[in-house]
């Protein structure tokens, strides 16, 4: 059985203990293994913000770990919510950074985890006018600062 296999077999197992009748299929990403839920029952499993999905891949891939100690970190979606939320941070981000460009003023986002500051750190990589700083800190949620290049120079 492979790792993902296996995260397969325990996320259906989770979902039937809690009741919820779902499909599971594995799906290749540029991230990794993703486990995408189908139901008629997503917005349980969602949660706000998504965070009932966070939950989800988090118990997965503690329980696969311990199976399987070198498999790949397992991504959970449900109803492909992960990625239009990707979608519609990248298209919000490219916003945002236009708005810094056109006004000059540094614009805050809302407090994101390392997997979405990531995404917007990635999709400002190549702006040639606006630059993503984000702070430092253990905190889990991070709010990124947009800000002109130039300003980032004198900082």
């Amino acid at each position: 059985m492979t790792p993902e296999d296996a995260a397969r077999k325990i996320l259906d197992t989770m979902l039937g203990h809690l009741g919820f009748p779902v499909t599971i299929e594995i799906q290749q990403s540029g991230e990794g293994p993703c486990l995408q839920i189908l139901t008629s029952e997503s917005k349980h499993l969602i949660g706000k913000d998504g965070e009932r999905l966070d939950d989800l891949q988090y118990l997965v891939n503690r329980v696969l770990r311990k199976h399987f100690p070198k498999a790949p970190r397992i991504r959970v979606d449900c109803e492909h919510f992960r990625a239009i939320q990707e979608d519609k941070l990248v298209e919000e981000v490219q916003t945002l950074a236009e708005r810094v460009k056109a006004s000059g003023k540094p614009f805050k986002m809302r407090p994101l985890n390392a997997y979405y500051r990531r995404l917007v750190h990635n999709a400002l990589m190549e702006h040639p006018d606006v630059v993503s700083i984000s702070p430092g800190g253990e905190d889990r949620l991070k709010r990124i600062t947009l800000k002109l290049k130039k300003e980032k120079e004198e900082a």
